[in-house]
């Protein structure tokens, strides 16, 4: 005799859902912690370029949703839904602690990092997309079949854990990633490790479980049955294709020689919803881009909320917790609004609406990306770079560039540089002479200018006369919203700076310039500069979010320091908070897409075809994601066309979306089963009604 399980509180919940539940939270907190740092690792730890890490974000993406259906061969088929979340876990967590130990810079080179983490990342991908149809549907198991509703409200308490686990850990793990610091850097180590930790913590919460689960033994993978159901009713179509044999009502027919008429008419109503998902990658081909590009995006917009200064990675926090402010609203709200007004909204309408949120949060993208673009660096391209001059002399400087109408007016002193100049070259590089008037003497100086650089041409006074140098500037903004600044040494003497305690720069004397120093955006006041005759204080105000800074050391007066700052690069003036109108809009589009999506095809299939749909569900998100992938690394364009494509190509699967939705005429499966089984009784009835007779030849 079965023990009956033990209960939650006297209510009929089984006690054993609530190590599910947890478990779910800390697979999901895992999960989306790792994700949500995943693109920014590849561009600053491994300094791959946007479209490469974007590609690689999305195969990743992609790989998860396309190993379900691994997973789902592996449960129902040889290990049972049980040892299969089991040993898929075991297989996630190495891949988080491979992927936490290829995060650690001292380990190794590039190469050893990459092959790491690419490994940890498959690991990953596949225990998660493993375990992806086994948790859920392993919970339903643990509730007896009269207790309905209570099973009804698990998957809603499993719904909110799996966003709860989400929300949390998109807010926390770009804080442990950018606010604390190891090696030198961003602690993307850290990142991984705590995601890691909590899937651990999955996995010993899930096996504490074990003596209080209902486990169901495997019965056959249906998903396969079906595969193998339609590839014969082709082979078997491709075999008879004489004129002389009878065509048959649907193609599925063809299968009738070796499959019962029960299960052909079920994958026929699985076949009519799944032609139906064809369209829908295209939303998921958008939605996912939160995780990429609309967080590459992020990293050049002004992140400071006056009281705390968000990652750009934090922003992703914003779909799981609007998710859980839209479905009450939708549903006891707006739906029932609608249905107020007599406006029959169906389920295809719904998703189409979807569509079109979607879409208009993707134009809405490509509109804040090109009012971003208005702080960038012009383009170079081949035979042309950009000049600016520095004038730190006393007295006003007229700069005349051989054979070149640049710079007008003279320069004044300590001016603050206008717009860069285009130089265009007669090849690769080009010597220029540089002609300086100043107080009515002339001095010339030659320099080698290359193609596609950015040059400052820094004039200043030393020893009586007039000098240059021509030093390079950075040819585009600071990644990830950092902030650069140079110093040049405008003393006799040598200085060491310390900024925030931890930056050491030497700069020699004499003008000379020093390298570039990457920072956070923050307000340093608290700096040193040592020299020769002593320490002194050193205040360089705010580094602002992207942009570049030239820091001139003028002289040292009072005890402290005297500088002069100069903006090479304008700072991101977009503020983040731009980007909340296009999370409204793709979270409410989730809402009317994802939910209603999975309660039509779950309502549009028989009893035993759910897993099937539910495996062609996850599909369009792993085809989706591979799309994106193709279009980042086949056809690069600038970011803000790429998003108007995206929008553009949305509304036009929406249009065709809309036209298929027309013509499908909804159905209740039961009725279809009954239908079959009438007509099967109908064609035995007329079959016994026949005298067979003899016939001589």
């Amino acid at each position: 005799m079965e023990v009956p399980p033990l209960k939650l509180c006297g209510s009929n919940y089984p006690l054993s859902i609530a190590f599910i539940v947890v478990n779910e939270f800390c697979e999901r907190f895992s999960y989306y912690g790792m994700r949500a740092v995943l693109t920014l690792y590849f561009l600053s730890f491994f300094h791959w370029d946007e479209n490469l890490s974007t590609a690689v974000y999305h195969a990743f993406s992609a790989l998860c949703y396309f190993t379900p259906v691994i997973g789902a061969i592996m449960a129902d088929s040889w290990l049972g839904k049980y040892k299969t979340i089991i040993y898929l876990s075991i297989v996630y967590v190495v891949g988080h602690l491979i992927k936490s130990v290829g995060a650690i810079p001292s380990l190794g080179n590039q190469a050893v990092h990459v092959v790491l983490s690419m490994v940890g990342l498959f690991l990953i991908a596949l225990g998660t997309g493993g375990i992806k149809p086994c948790v859920s549907a392993f919970g339903g198991d643990q509730f007896e079949e009269e207790h309905t509703s209570e099973r009804s409200k698990f998957f809603s308490i499993f719904y909110l854990s799996i966003n709860a686990g989400s929300l949390i850990s998109t807010f926390v793990t770009p804080v442990l990633r950018g606010d604390v610091k190891c090696f030198g850097e961003d602690c993307y180590a850290l990142a991984f490790g705590v995601p890691a930790a909590l899937m651990v913590l999955a996995l010993v919460v899930f096996i504490a479980g074990s003596g209080l689960y209902r486990k169901t033994p495997p019965q056959g993978n249906v998903l396969l049955e079906v595969c193998k159901c339609i590839g014969f009713a082709i082979k078997n179509r491709l075999k008879n294709r004489s004129r002389e044999i009878p065509k048959r009502d649907h193609w599925l027919d063809w299968a009738s020689e070796k499959y019962s008429k029960q299960l052909i008419g079920e994958v026929k109503m699985v076949t009519r919803v799944l032609f139906l998902f064809i369209p829908l990658p295209m939303f998921w081909a958008l939605f996912d881009q939160q995780g990429s590009r609309w967080t590459l995006q992020a990293t050049k917009m002004n992140a400071d909320f006056g009281i705390y200064v968000l990652q750009p990675d934090q922003m992703q926090f914003l779909n799981p917790l609007l998710i859980l402010v839209f479905i009450p609203i939708f549903d006891l709200g707006l739906y029932p609004l609608i249905d107020m007004c007599k406006f029959n909204f169906t389920p295809i309408r719904k998703m189409a609406t979807g569509m079109i949120l979607a879409g208009l949060a993707f134009g809405l993208a490509a509109i804040i990306e090109i009012k971003i673009n208005e702080t960038d660096m012009p383009r170079l391209v081949p035979e042309e770079s950009l000049i600016r001059v520095l004038n730190l002399a006393k007295n006003p400087v007229q700069v005349t560039i051989q054979e070149k109408d640049l710079f007008q007016q003279p320069v004044e002193t300590f001016q603050n540089p206008a717009e860069y100049s285009k130089l265009i070259l007669n090849g690769e590089q080009q010597s220029l002479r540089f002609t300086l008037q100043h107080q009515g003497l002339t001095l010339a100086f030659n320099y080698t200018v290359k193609e596609k650089s950015v040059y400052s041409l820094i004039v200043f006074e030393a020893e009586g006369s007039l000098s240059s140098r021509l030093i390079t500037d950075l040819e585009a903004k600071p990644e990830n919203g950092l902030a650069a600044v140079r110093f040049i040494n405008g003393l006799s003497q040598d200085v060491n700076l310390t900024i925030d305690s931890r930056k050491f720069i030497a700069v020699q004397k004499n003008y000379s310039p020093s390298e570039y120093s990457l920072l956070e955006r923050d307000i340093y006041n608290n700096g040193k500069c040592i020299t020769e005759t002593g320490e002194f204080p050193l205040e360089l105000g705010l580094l602002d979010f992207g942009a570049s800074y030239t820091i001139v050391i003028t002289n040292i007066s009072g005890g402290a320091v005297k500088t002069w700052k100069s903006e090479d690069i304008k700072a991101n003036n977009v503020h983040m908070a731009w980007q909340l109108p296009q999370y409204l809009l793709i979270s409410a589009g989730e809402v009317m897409f994802s939910i209603t999506g999975l309660a039509f095809s779950y309502s549009q299939s028989p009893a035993s075809m759910k897993s099937v749909l539910q495996a062609g569900w996850l599909l369009t998100v792993a085809v989706g994601n591979t799309f994106v992938l193709i279009v980042a690394e086949a056809a690069p364009m600038a970011q803000w066309a790429e998003f108007v494509l995206f929008t553009v190509l949305l509304f036009a699967v929406c249009i065709i979306f809309s036209i298929m939705g027309y013509f499908y005429v909804s159905v209740d499966p039961e009725d279809l089963e009954e239908k079959e089984e009438k007509r099967e009784t109908s064609s035995r009835g007329n079959m016994i009604g026949l005298v067979t007779q003899k016939t001589k030849l």
